[in-house]
């Protein structure tokens, strides 16, 4: 059984963001992270030198591997920002360097 339907929980409507120039669903109460991997995105930031893949690692805001720029604003943990609609979500290479 869905979690969902267990706690009769009915999510708010669905809203679009924009990840890497692509539009993707999003709901009201997910982190950037969340609504990621639910669109199948599962890494969104490479390491400084070699160029690793990152997303979510403790998912808790402890570590740095899931940093994106929101808005502009880089190195934002996608697990702790919530996301908002209409947000631009860009990857990120390093710490800090947004991908333009």
């Amino acid at each position: 059984m869905n979690p969902m339907e267990l706690t009769r929980a009915r999510p708010g409507e669905a809203f679009t963001v924009t990840f890497d120039g692509r539009p993707l669903p999003a709901l009201p109460g997910q982190t950037i992270a969340a609504a990621l991997w639910s669109a199948g995105v599962t890494a969104w930031r490479s390491t400084r030198g070699t160029g690793a893949p990152r997303g979510v690692f403790c998912g808790i805001g402890v570590c740095f591997d899931c940093l994106v720029t929101v808005d502009g604003r880089p190195n934002r943990r996608a697990c702790l920002v919530p996301v908002r609609p209409g947000q631009l979500i860009r990857s990120q290479e390093g710490t800090g360097h947004d991908n333009d």
